[in-house]
């Protein structure tokens, strides 16, 4: 099994709302809906409108394994409208997912790996991220076995969705 990551655009979109689908279902197979809801993320217009916006402003990575797509991600000069922004150069990470058709295949570690060299070359010291920290706290803790490290916790909107953000220092 071998992990590549490319550079991804516009045609990748199908891919990568495949993936957060992909995510959905699992989620939900373990009764899991907090993060994402139980409906495909696909089928949401606004989930769309986002990775397409961030990848306007961004660079989106497609992690494959021996040529088939397995995770994104998109890294940005900037958080979402949710999160403050700091007062240094930074880089976000936004919509971190991957087929689970290939979970426990390294392809997000790799893709956030990717991500820390990325910011580096570009210059710039902070790696910034936020999740969903309901639940059991799994994906937390996944950044945080990534080399991430706890900033602050929030809520967003109406059902005070209980997220954290996480930082690291490259």
């Amino acid at each position: 099994m071998e992990i590549t990551i490319r550079d991804g655009g516009p045609d990748d979109i199908p891919v990568i709302l495949g993936m957060l689908d992909s995510c959905v279902e699992w989620l939900v197979a373990q009764g899991r809906t907090g993060q994402w809801g139980q409906k495909p993320l696909s089928e949401n217009p606004k989930v769309a409108e986002s990775v397409a916006g961030y990848m306007e402003t961004g660079s989106v990575f497609i992690a494959e394994v021996d040529g088939v797509p397995a995770a994104t991600l998109t890294l940005t000069d900037g958080p979402g409208s949710y999160i403050p922004p700091v007062d240094e150069p930074e880089r976000y990470i936004h919509w971190l997912a991957s087929d689970r058709r290939f979970k426990g295949h390294g392809t997000g570690s790799a893709l956030l790996a990717h991500a820390v060299e990325e910011t580096r070359r570009a210059g710039v010291s902070l790696l910034r991220v936020d999740c969903y920290a309901g639940d059991d706290g799994k994906l937390v803790r996944y950044y945080e076995s990534n080399g991430f490290t706890r900033a602050e916790a929030f809520t967003v909107g109406e059902k005070e969705w209980p997220g954290q953000l996480l930082t690291r220092r490259v």
